[in-house]
């Protein structure tokens, strides 16, 4: 054989099967799909590890920890509220009242001191009487009962007399005119020594004995509830008291804010002696902005409630208030310094008794001073779901909540129309079905549970029903 074609046959051969796998090699993906097959097995796992990434799996002894606790979810409706600072203050002309001299007189005892509770009627102050006018009007109470009973008993004697002519009559009425002038002194005396605090039995004394009075007490006032004060309107003399919606003396309890006198004090008519408060009717001041009046004044025509959240208040101590707060009125001027307006709220107080030494002493749940929040309703969501705050978690612009099914919990995304500090307002465009379980609480600690299983990988073992439930697997 040619030793040059053997060679050429040597070196054609290889050749040739070098070019044949390079053509197989290029044309692979066309002739066999390879790549279509790789990339379909990719995404059914991708699709896969985006689905268990949803699913979590949290034991009975976690949610114990966690104090995870799921409610289902319900649609109601919900007002978006504005939250304005307040304080509480005493209630102008029903909390605190003044205790004044009805006389002048010298202060010989002090029977009540700062701190003290007293009931209506309770002595406060006795004064020595040192008042000249006092004594006339005793003194003129007594002459004219005395001639009272004068003309009486001349009449008695003169009526025969005039009966047959032997007194004329304008002697008779000469001594009615005088009967009825002398009727009318002892009333006026009477209305006049009530008034500088006498009672009527001190009176009655001065009256028929002659009796003078040299001392007199003071004491706490007397009831005088709404009702009272309207059925008594016409009443034209009456001691002063304090207007209250109490509706017996047992309910109704001063307390010793300031005394103002000390012992041995000459006091005038009128003067100051000490001042009372009560408590019980307050008022709840919130301190808004002009751009805020115009909700503020829907809210009062409205009548709607409006919730107070109390500063340092322990409602464990104390019963549930079950009263109903709502704006009374909008003040009309605003403070130059604050540049705020003040709009009110009455507030009915609770208290605490207990005795020491054998004195009673009140406590009040709230007190001149104390800060509040005042939530004011002023937008009205409807057919929305309404969740804690710490039920939402957010990421960058997604908002998720967590559903369970016993040990599962699936992480739903939700819209937000509204949240504040205590509240999150969802949407219920069908991402929540009603009736679900929904996690009340903790939701960053299940989304980060969450990512951990996930970067770990070890999903739960789960499975996807085709209505979206997920349960574990059988």
């Amino acid at each position: 054989m040619n030793p040059l074609k053997s060679r050429l046959n040597a070196f054609v051969g290889p050749t040739v099967i070098i070019i044949a796998v390079a053509v197989i090699w290029f044309y692979q993906d066309e002739w066999f799909g390879s790549g279509d097959v790789v990339d379909t097995s990719a995404a059914t796992q991708s699709n896969a590890s985006a689905e268990k990434q949803t699913v979590l799996e949290i034991s009975a002894q976690a949610r114990k920890n966690l104090g995870l606790v799921s409610k289902p979810a319900r649609p109601q409706t919900y007002w978006r509220s504005v939250t304005i600072p307040g304080v509480v203050a005493d209630r102008p002309g029903v909390s605190d009242r003044g205790v004044t001299s009805p006389a002048v007189g010298i202060v010989t005892a002090i029977h009540a001191f700062p701190g003290d509770t007293m009931r209506p009627g309770d002595s406060l102050f006795t004064l020595r009487l040192f008042s000249e006018y006092l004594q006339n009007t005793q003194t003129q109470l007594f002459k004219a009962n005395q001639e009272t009973s004068i003309i009486q008993a001349e009449m008695e004697r003169l009526a025969g007399a005039a009966s047959v002519g032997a007194v004329s009559q304008g002697k008779m009425i000469e001594l009615r005119a005088n009967l009825t002038r002398q009727r009318a002194i002892i009333q006026s005396s009477r209305q006049d020594l009530l008034t500088r605090g006498l009672l009527p039995d001190q009176i009655d004394q001065v009256q028929q004995q002659g009796e003078f009075v040299s001392t007199i007490k003071v004491t706490a006032p007397p009831l005088m509830n709404q009702q009272s004060l309207w059925d008594d309107r016409d009443n034209a003399v009456r001691q002063a008291s304090l207007v209250t919606d109490s509706v017996t003396a047992n309910d109704m309890a001063y307390e010793v804010q300031e005394l103002n006198v000390e012992m041995g004090q000459q006091v005038q008519a009128g003067q100051l002696l000490a001042k009372l408060s009560n408590h019980q009717s307050l008022y709840v001041i919130g301190h808004a902005f002009k751009r805020e009046a115009s909700f503020l004044e829907q809210a009062a025509a409205a009548n709607r409630a409006v919730q107070i959240e109390f500063a340092e208040d322990n409602a464990a101590d104390w019963p549930v208030v079950e009263q109903t707060f709502v704006i009374r009125h909008l003040s009309n001027t605003i403070d130059p310094d604050s540049r705020t307006f003040d709009f009110f709220m009455p507030l009915s107080n609770q208290s605490h008794a207990y005795e020491k030494s054998g004195n009673m002493f009140l406590v009040w749940r709230y007190r001149p001073g104390q800060r509040a929040r005042i939530r004011v309703p002023v937008e009205q969501f409807e057919n929305v779901f309404v969740l804690p705050a710490e039920a939402v978690v957010r990421e960058g612009p997604e908002a998720y909540v967590f559903r369970q099914n016993g040990d599962l919990f699936k992480q739903l995304p939700v819209h937000v129309l509204h949240e504040d500090r205590l509240a999150i307002v969802i949407a219920n465009d069908g991402s929540i079905s009603p009736g679900s379980y929904l996690a009340q609480s903790s939701a960053a600690s299940l989304n980060r549970v969450l990512k951990s299983q996930s970067t770990s990988g070890k999903a739960p073992g789960v499975h996807v029903h085709a209505d979206g439930t997920v349960h574990a697997a059988h």
